[in-house]
């Protein structure tokens, strides 16, 4: 069967998205794991053979519809599982009208839900497409599993140092101007069928500025005030290290660095820092401390689920202090009790299977969907040709746009995919989950393009 893995922010989604085409690939599937250029450009040309296309998201605005809406014309069968998936914040309500509507899960044949949460809101919501909603919990929050835990090595750039990991939410660095993110969710429709969306993103924004001072001033008290340990400041995928660097200026034992997966670090960083993040939960999954710096009142609103887990601080005296006991581990009881209340909050919002993985349950489904068809080999060799013509299109364009911006201004960088794929990474990356997993089978890998993967057997 062939199974199109599509990706936006490769930071936060290959990993995952490299288990679930291990798995798959191991059953005799091949897999593509790219970026939506290489496999919308695929299906234009009539170059690549039906299969499932597994999403990032189902959002209701005009592209995406009528991008899937030509999957679906052309005999593949569309699947999601978010990946934004308001794992932040209590209750799904507001994501369910922006991130899905009864078109676009019409559109689809699976929609995957991280949890009790999503899935009873969704089903709810859209009672007419309940049995497409499955319960399967998510490949990302697998990998947050002790099974994994020789799979994430140190992150290239890591300090020699035990560091303190502070992870960004804050939206102040973001790569698009604020009146950008506006514009893209005015013309997507967003605003509509939420209009309270419009004012809380100006609250967001605002509170965003809010915690940046704050850490900013968290970064510099906290390393005047050591020696014995380095700070890690983790930018979100779609922020920029210059302007972190700037915001930061020049601090001793602090390290601004975007590379590798949130989860690496988490696992080799001695404590978590946030303010309203997604790697709350993961570091509470994950047993690692986590810090939850919010020292406004009244509290922060924006992420309050995760501001309500792991040690909740609101001085920069009282943080000082928690990040010195964690390091000298000077309080092991009190962190179990932490985490036995933080875990129990969890649950409603991610499903964990101890006897099976997300990705198995989620590829269990597609063979089922898939079931005889989708059988029809594509002609890769071809199709890899075609890709590197574009890769060579696209890398002329860029210089193009460099010396003639206003005619060239279609050509421009993906900030959420800002490096190509390596073959000995990718590989390294799937032999050590073939260890994790007991798999012998011969998995082979080939770089098709820069932002495209093709995984199968050899």
């Amino acid at each position: 069967m062939n199974i199109y893995l599509h990706i936006e922010i490769s930071l936060r989604e290959l990993d995952a998205n490299l288990l679930l085409a291990t798995l798959a690939a191991s059953r005799g599937h091949e897999v593509i794991v790219s970026d939506i250029s290489g496999i919308e450009s695929g299906l234009r040309k009539g170059l690549i053979e039906p299969g499932i296309f597994h999403t990032k998201s189902l959002s209701p605005n005009k592209g995406k519809i009528n991008r899937h809406q030509k999957f679906v014309d052309n005999g593949f069968a569309i699947t999601s599982n978010d990946q934004e998936a308001s794992l932040q914040s209590y209750g799904y309500d507001e994501f369910s009208k922006t991130r899905y509507s009864d078109q676009t899960i019409d559109q689809s044949s699976a929609i995957f839900g991280w949890g009790p949460e999503d899935v009873d809101t969704l089903k709810q919501k859209y009672s007419k497409h309940q049995s497409k909603i499955y319960m399967t919990g998510s490949p990302r929050a697998d990998l947050w599993k002790s099974i994994f835990s020789d799979y994430w090595i140190m992150p290239d750039g890591a300090p020699k140092k035990p560091f303190l990991l502070i992870s960004s939410n804050m939206g102040v660095c973001h790569n698009k101007f604020f009146h950008e993110q506006v514009k893209f969710k005015k013309d997507s429709g967003i605003y509509k069928r939420d209009p309270k969306r419009f004012d809380l993103d100006f609250v967001k924004k605002a509170d965003g500025y809010r915690v940046t001072a704050a850490f900013i001033k968290a970064i510099d008290y906290l390393a005047k005030n050591n020696d014995d340990y380095d700070i890690v400041l983790r930018p979100h995928p779609t922020e920029s290290i210059e302007c972190w660097e700037i915001l930061l200026g020049p601090i001793p034992n602090v390290h601004v660095i975007k590379d590798g997966s949130i989860t690496a670090w988490i696992n080799n960083a001695f404590a978590v820092m946030h303010n309203g993040c997604t790697t709350a939960l993961e570091t509470i999954v994950s047993k690692k401390p986590l810090i939850t710096y919010d020292p406004f009142q009244p509290p922060i609103t924006i992420g309050k689920l995760a501001n309500e887990l792991g040690y909740r601080v609101q001085s920069l005296e009282k943080l000082s202090s928690i990040v010195d006991s964690i390091f000298k581990k000077d309080n092991p009881n009190e962190q179990k009790d932490i985490d036995l209340k933080s875990f129990e909050v969890i649950l409603k919002k991610i499903h964990f299977d101890n006897n099976e993985l997300a990705a198995e349950k989620i590829i269990k489904i597609w063979e089922e969907i898939g079931k005889n068809n989708f059988s029809q080999t594509t002609n890769w060799i071809k199709f890899k040709w075609f890709l590197k013509l574009k890769d060579f299109r696209d890398s002329i364009g860029m210089v193009l746009k460099r010396l003639f911006p206003n005619t060239f201004k279609h050509f421009r960088k993906d900030d959420k995919f800002p490096s190509s794929f390596d073959k000995h990474n990718i590989q390294a990356k799937i032999k050590r989950f073939q260890l994790a997993l007991g798999i012998d089978e011969n998995l082979k890998c080939e770089i098709l393009s820069k932002r495209t993967i093709l995984i199968r057997r050899g």
